[in-house]
């Protein structure tokens, strides 16, 4: 089966002026996303590195492309190569393992700017984990979704 083929992407549409959202990617299996997100938590604390794509550091898409890479999936290195990547469901739908996508700081452009890893169970409420750049949490990090200052927004479709 294709990368393609497995990694879905999870789309919520809000209606806004302003054009920023997330979207996400599945994984194929439900012990694959367990050990994933368990890899994946092993890295909380290390530092985001502007273009970083290793232990020593990562930058947002770093650390994802680091995680899936972990497991044998390719994913984009860039999070703007995320865009037409994928099959849209509903953000309901999404689960631990999926790939959360964000458009970047500038909510006039409408391409991905920022990726993480979603770390919760399905209806369980959203938190993902990235490589931040904020002051506040600096580095890979865990974030409630609703509870971001993450702008509400639609999904980029892929």
């Amino acid at each position: 089966m294709s990368i393609k083929q497995t990694i879905l992407i999870c789309a919520f549409l809000l209606l806004s002026i302003v054009d920023a959202g997330a979207e996400m990617f599945k994984l194929p299996a439900v012990h694959q996303q367990d050990s994933l997100v368990r890899f994946a938590e092993s890295f909380i604390g290390t530092p985001y590195v502007y273009a970083g794509n290793g232990e020593r550091g990562f930058d947002c898409s770093g650390f994802v492309h680091f995680v899936y890479k972990n497991f044998g999936i390719e994913v984009p290195r860039i999070s703007s190569a995320y865009s037409g990547f994928g099959e849209t469901v509903t953000l309901e739908d999404c689960q631990k393992g999926d790939i959360i996508l964000f458009t970047g700081t500038n909510y006039n452009r409408a391409s991905v700017g920022h990726v993480g890893i979603i770390v919760s169970d399905r209806g369980e409420p959203i938190r993902f984990i990235h490589s931040s750049s904020s002051r506040k949490n600096r580095g890979v990090t865990i974030t409630d979704y609703h509870n971001s200052k993450y702008p509400p927004g639609r999904i980029l479709s892929s």
